[in-house]
């Protein structure tokens, strides 16, 4: 990465037992969760892990699951759309997981289309 490269936002990252123990479901239906996109993950040191701003209030963002779909409609693998969320959007003003957050999916998504 350069010296000019876009901020990141900084996260924790959860593992699938933290996953588990936040959200207050079995392994099962935590895999579930990331194999429907609800959550989604990147092995980082050689372990799966998940941004913890990912999870509000022991639940999956609720308008990650579509953001992620349109992302990878761009083109995006898992990895590239954890980035992106992750780093600030000169077009958003802010990275966009932080404009999710805030509740604007709407603007968040239609600059995530521009993409592909």
């Amino acid at each position: 990465m350069t010296s000019d490269a876009a901020p990141r936002f900084e996260t924790d990252w959860l593992t699938l037992p933290d996953l588990v123990e936040v959200l207050g479901e079995p392994l099962g239906r935590v895999r579930r969760l990331l194999d429907e996109y609800y959550l989604v993950g990147s092995k980082r040191d050689g372990v799966l892990k998940v941004p913890s701003v990912f999870v509000v209030d022991g639940h999956p963002l609720p308008s990650l699951r579509g953001t992620v779909f349109v992302l990878h409609d761009a083109g995006f693998s898992d990895d590239e759309a954890i980035d992106w969320l992750l780093t600030s959007e000169d077009t958003i003003g802010i990275a966009p997981i932080e404009a999710l957050l805030a509740g604007r999916k709407s603007e968040v998504r239609r600059v995530a289309r521009t993409l592909a």
